[in-house]
C-alpha cells in the first residue's frame, strides 16, 4: 500500500491497485465517526460510440444513466431497502463522462461497503424490470424539459456543439430510451464497468487495510475486456449563436458560453487559470459585478464560471436580468478592459487564496472531496495537489484566456416568459 502525504494541506492518502486493476484510495479521517464510500465508473453520457473486442457498438443516448438506475436491483430485492436497513444513506448521479455510486455511513461502516461494491459489481437486469423503469425515467426526463433552470443549459449545448453527444441530455430523450433493452444495458456494463475502468475512493473512520481488504473480496479477480471510445467532435460551422425559449419564468432567464480550446486531458493548469479569469471578470468582488448589481441589471444569482467536459471546455455566465443583453456588454467590456490595463498582481493574489481556502475548507466534506479525486483521477491528475497547481498558474495563462472572451465567440441561451 503506498502512502503519499500533503503536508501544505495536512493531509495523507493510501492507494492501492488491486491485481483486478481497481485503484483504491482512502482518505483516513479517524477522529470523524463517519464515513463516505465512492465508486466511480469512467463511463458517462457522451460514452454512445465504442468499440468492444475489435466491434463498433452505437448505443442510444441515455443508456449510462438508465444503467444507474438499474444498478440498485439486486437478484434479492432492492439495494435501497438493504442499505436502510444498515443505517447507510446511498445515492448515485451520472454525468458526461462519469457515473458514481456513493453510500454515507455513521454506522457499519464494512457492511456498508461492502453492500456499495456488490450492488455495482453485480449487473441484475430482466426484461421487466427495464421495461418497468422506462416509464419512471421518462417522467424525470420530462421534468427536466419542464424546468427552465435545465433548459437554459440544455439548449445552450445543443446550440454551442452541434453533432457532439454533450449536445444530447445526460438521461437521453423520450425517444431515445424507447430503444434500451436489457440487452443493451448488459452490453454497455460488460464494455465498460470493469475494476480497471474505476475507482474506489473512501473518506473516514475505515482504516485502509480494511478497504483494501473488503474491495479484494467483492470484486472479481480480473477485468475483462474495456471499451476503446470513439472520438467524438463537434460539427463546426454549424454551432449557432442564440436560442430562445418561451417557459412559465417572471423574467428573462439566460446563459452565455463562449467555446475554449479543447483541453489535453490532465490540464489542471488551464481549468484553473479559466476558473481565476472568471473571478476577475465579473465574480462577486470584480467591478464589472458590482456595477451590474448596483443597476438592477443582475442579482445574488448571477454566476461566472467555467466548466469542463472531457476535452471541451466552456467560459460561461448567467442569471436572471431585465436586460441580458446590456449584461452580456458589461462581462465582455470588463474581459477587454482586463487585457487591456493588466491584471492587478495583489487581486490575483487574493483571488488565489481565497480558492484556496475554499477548497481548504471543502476537505471536511467527504463526498465533495472524494468525488473530485476520483473526477480529476481519470483525466490523469492529483486533485490533492491543488496548492502546486494554482501557484504555477500566471498571468500570461490567465490572458491567453480572456482573449478568446469576444461577443463573436459566445453563443447565448435565453428562456423567456411566455
Amino acid at each position: 500500500m503506498k502512502q503519499t502525504d500533503y503536508p501544505r494541506l495536512q493531509e495523507c492518502c493510501y492507494e492501492e491497485i488491486l491485481p483486478n486493476g481497481l485503484t483504491v484510495r482512502v482518505l483516513p479521517k479517524p477522529e470523524f465517526d463517519k464515513m463516505y464510500a465512492v465508486l466511480a465508473v469512467n463511463y458517462g453520457s457522451m460514452d454512445m460510440d465504442f468499440t468492444l473486442e475489435g466491434e463498433t457498438v452505437r448505443s442510444p443516448a441515455g443508456v449510462a444513466h438508465y444503467l444507474e438506475h438499474k444498478m440498485f436491483d439486486l437478484p434479492e430485492g432492492s439495494a435501497m431497502q438493504a442499505f436502510t436497513r444498515l443505517g447507510g444513506n446511498p445515492n448515485a448521479f451520472t454525468g458526461y463522462d462519469m457515473t458514481a455510486y456513493y453510500v454515507q455511513a455513521t454506522e457499519h461502516y464494512e457492511e456498508n461497503l461492502r453492500l456499495l461494491l456488490r450492488m455495482v459489481m453485480t449487473p441484475h437486469f430482466t426484461d421487466e424490470s427495464v421495461e418497468k423503469e422506462r416509464g419512471i425515467i421518462a417522467e424525470e426526463i420530462k421534468m427536466y424539459a419542464d424546468s427552465a433552470d435545465s433548459q437554459v443549459y440544455e439548449r445552450l449545448f445543443a446550440a454551442m456543439l452541434p453533432g457532439h453527444p454533450a449536445s444530447i441530455p445526460i438521461a437521453g430523450t423520450v425517444e431515445s430510451i424507447q430503444a434500451i433493452r436489457a440487452a443493451t444495458l448488459e452490453q454497455c456494463y460488460g464494455a465498460f464497468y470493469q475494476p480497471c475502468n474505476m475507482i474506489l475512493c473512501v473518506a473516514g473512520k475505515l482504516p485502509a487495510q480494511d478497504v483494501i481488504r473488503i474491495a479484494l473480496e467483492q470484486t472479481p479477480a480480473a477485468s475483462g475486456p474495456c471499451a476503446r471510445r470513439i472520438p467524438a467532435a463537434v460539427q463546426d460551422g454549424k454551432s449557432a449563436q442564440f436560442t430562445q425559449r418561451e417557459m412559465d419564468v417572471a423574467m428573462p432567464m439566460f446563459t452565455v458560453g463562449v467555446r475554449l480550446p479543447d483541453l489535453a486531458p490532465g490540464d489542471e493548469i488551464t481549468e484553473i487559470a479559466c476558473d481565476l479569469a472568471a473571478e476577475l471578470v465579473a465574480g462577486e468582488t470584480s467591478p464589472c459585478y458590482q456595477e451590474l448589481y448596483e443597476q438592477g441589471l443582475i442579482d445574488s444569482g448571477f454566476f461566472a464560471g467555467f466548466e469542463s467536459v472531457r476535452e471541451l471546455a466552456m467560459f460561461s455566465f448567467g442569471g436572471d436580468s431585465r436586460d441580458y443583453e446590456a449584461v452580456s456588454r458589461a462581462v465582455f467590456a470588463s474581459a477587454d478592459r482586463l487585457l487591456n490595463e493588466g491584471i492587478d498582481p495583489d487581486e490575483l493574489r487574493r483571488l488565489k487564496h481565497s480558492a484556496i481556502g475554499r477548497r481548504l475548507r471543502e476537505l471536511d466534506s467527504f463526498g465533495g472531496t472524494c468525488n473530485r479525486i476520483c473526477g480529476y483521477f481519470f483525466d490523469g491528475v492529483d486533485y490533492l495537489r491543488f496548492r502546486e497547481a494554482f501557484d504555477a498558474v500566471t498571468e500570461e495563462e490567465i490572458c491567453r484566456i480572456l482573449v478568446l472572451l469576444r461577443p463573436e465567440n459566445a453563443c447565448t441561451s435565453v428562456i423567456v416568459p411566455r
